[in-house]
């Protein structure tokens, strides 16, 4: 038996005890006063009430037990004898003894349910808290999640005036546009960084210096790559190039471009047929020429407010076995006679134009082996096409 278990055998031992001793005091009350036995028995049925209101429900149950033999002996004839003659009297002895045994087993059931109630009231106290633990964690997480997309929202926003921004043209001729027109992002990031770092420095702050430096070091590099790049396509050198999936180029293009297109409120629909032959190409100038395709698309749609802004990228392999990329916009159109001259520099339909990002855009699409060409729609906008070579036919 466990310390427990003894524990509760004595305590209830001991209210036993008591009911005893409390049902004695009763009788010797109620005999020298000579109550009726009507009135004796609703007395030991409050002594019973009060014994069961303690939670003691083997005691109560010993206790009516004893007040039914004390009714029996003190108060029904015949007295001083454990004998009933008259059947009414038995029977009211056993509504006593039933009444006595309802009543300890309703608060033994009513204390019970308590302890229920409490224990489930505990419970449930845990587990709000535990779930207001998991809340919080989960509002902490939220909020780390809305940092990192602010954050890779303002890379995008980056990438996208890093990849897709036309600058101004210095000097004349294919070389030194495509130099102004790649150049000049990442040349205003590194004055940008380096005015930064001047502020920084005056401040005596030198690890926000130091990122400064680390940016304007690595805006660098990038200028030199596009210019060595630039380089190689007006020299008509081979770009780097490796094989690609041109469906992971469009998508990695489109992507940049999804803040520009919500803002415009474009509907974009995508058709890029599945297991593609995969190009040869460098793949931030097959972006560059995807993004200005997509970006001329906006241009051309933004005036438009009869009708909806839709724009469709769709991808295929055409008749020739060669990749076909095509993107179609419902804007304002273009004019027969200027199809052509739209991929010659300087040429531009925009009054805030440079009239170089189709004549690049081609310049890339010819150096991979392929073609880029325009033709209006039967009903709205133009649709931009380019071919590429699959890597099996190779860049001829």
């Amino acid at each position: 038996m466990t310390r427990g278990e003894t524990y509760r055998l004595w305590h209830s031992a001991a209210q036993s005890l008591l009911g005893s001793v409390a049902i004695a005091l009763l009788t010797f009350i109620c005999f020298r006063l000579q109550v009726r036995p009507g009135i004796a028995a609703l007395l030991y049925l409050i002594v019973v009430v009060l014994m069961s209101a303690t939670d003691a429900f083997a005691p109560s149950v010993v206790v009516s037990i004893i007040s039914v033999l004390c009714l029996d002996y003190f108060f029904i004839p015949p007295t001083f004898a454990i004998r009933v003659d008259n059947p009414l009297d038995i029977v009211a002895l056993v509504a006593f003894l039933g009444a006595a045994w309802l009543v300890t087993r309703l608060m033994y059931l009513r204390r019970r349910a308590e302890e229920a109630l409490e224990e489930a009231n505990s419970e449930l106290e845990t587990k709000v808290e535990q779930r207001t633990a998991q809340l919080a964690r989960a509002n902490d997480e939220l909020r780390g999640q809305m940092r990192e997309r602010q954050r890779a929202e303002e890379a995008l926003q980056k990438s996208q005036a890093e990849l897709a921004h036309i600058t101004r043209v210095m000097t004349l001729g294919e070389l030194m546009a495509s130099l102004a027109h790649e150049v000049n992002q990442p040349l205003a990031a590194v004055v940008t960084n380096a005015q930064a770092c001047l502020r920084w420095l005056a401040l005596e702050r030198p690890d926000e210096a130091r990122v400064a430096v680390e940016r304007i070091v690595r805006d660098s590099n990038r200028a030199s790559e596009v210019i060595q790049r630039i380089r190689a396509l007006a020299k008509k050198s081979d770009p780097q190039m490796i094989a690609l999936d041109i469906n992971d180029v469009i998508r990695e293009a489109v992507s940049l471009e999804q803040r520009e297109m919500l803002n415009q409120r474009v509907s974009l629909r995508t058709e890029l047929a599945p297991a593609l032959p995969p190009v040869l190409g460098d793949r931030v100038q097959l972006q560059q020429v995807v993004i200005n395709l997509v970006m001329n698309a906006l241009e051309a749609m933004a005036p438009v407010t009869d009708r909806p802004h839709d724009m469709l990228i769709r991808s295929q392999r055409d008749d020739t076995n060669e990749v076909l990329v095509a993107v179609r916009d419902s804007g304002t159109g273009i004019e027969a006679e200027n199809a052509e001259r739209l991929f010659n520099a300087f040429f531009t339909t925009k009054s805030s134009g440079m009239g170089m990002g189709l004549s690049i855009s081609r310049s890339i699409i010819a150096a991979h082996g392929g073609r880029l060409w325009v033709s209006p729609n039967t009903d709205h906008g133009a649709t931009f096409q380019f071919t590429l070579p699959s890597s099996s036919q190779g860049v001829s």
